[in-house]
């Protein structure tokens, strides 16, 4: 499958019309590779450390050609482009190797088996409705109900068990065997949700890049908010991308091994 029919295929399942308008989803750098085979390397975020794999690959001959990315490279117009700069180097980069680098951010957010719904599918949630409904079967953040439903302390263990976060914090709570059973999922930074997540009925909150009022916020409500770290949440919605695509006529693709969470948790 060529590059171009690939990203044909995907806009019609997650439409770049429909993201935010501070967003900036779609290609990134295009160095005129939509007329080859597409060999696919996905990510979280197209960092350098990506870049780098990429072209490491290509030298013991596998020849990427695109990085897809969830988080946007570019969010803000460029001024200029310098050596040195960490998107003038990736641009330099992309066009001396000609690896292509597109981005599916808040539009992936929003479709079946995005960011929001894969956490959902790995909740294992049932009856799942959007949070908050954009347009027709689109929506972001997902709640539904565990069946069977869950102490707090199971599904504490479950979400480090099937996330592996570096770090998990969650609300006080007075009882840690309290039954959950309505759960609200969403990946990367969710907290602007928080008011529309009490209006579903969900006890507790999945989501990410909470602040401390943020949870006296939740508190006040009486939701339980967890927090599992934007990666960890947003990570597992590309895996599946490399999933589906495997399904497709493609003839390499691959799940990088450079993404990076940007953190480290003193244990």
């Amino acid at each position: 499958m060529k590059i171009a029919d690939l990203i044909s295929w995907f806009e019609e399942w997650a439409n770049p019309a429909s993201q935010e308008s501070w967003d900036n989803c779609g290609w990134q750098i295009e160095p005129g590779v939509l007329q080859e085979q597409a060999r696919v390397l996905v990510c979280l975020t197209p960092t350098l450390a990506v870049m780098q794999e990429a072209i490491a690959l290509r030298e013991v001959g596998i020849p990427i050609n695109l990085i897809f990315a969830h988080h946007p490279l570019i969010f803000n117009p460029l001024k200029s482009l310098c050596s040195g700069d960490a998107i003038g180097e990736m641009a330099r980069l992309a066009f001396i190797h000609k690896i292509g680098v597109y981005s599916a951010h808040t539009n992936f957010d929003q479709v079946d088996d995005g960011t929001a719904d894969v956490l959902a599918q790995i909740l294992q949630l049932k009856e799942v409705t959007p949070i908050v409904a954009t347009q027709a079967s689109l929506g972001y953040g997902r709640v539904g109900f565990l069946e069977p439903s869950l102490t707090l302390q199971e599904l504490l263990t479950t979400i480090q068990t099937r996330l592996a976060p570096p770090n998990l914090i969650y609300s006080p709570v007075a009882d840690l065997q309290q039954p959950i059973s309505r759960v609200a999922v969403l990946g990367g930074s969710g907290a602007s949700f928080i008011s529309a997540v009490v209006k579903t009925g969900a006890q507790a909150y999945l989501t990410s890049d909470c602040k401390f009022h943020q949870f006296q916020e939740s508190r006040d409500h009486g939701l339980i908010l967890i927090d599992a770290g934007h990666y960890a949440t947003e990570r597992p919605s590309c895996a599946r991308l490399v999933e589906k695509l495997k399904l497709m006529n493609i003839d390499w693709v691959q799940l990088s091994d450079h993404d990076e969470d940007f953190r480290n948790f003193l244990t």
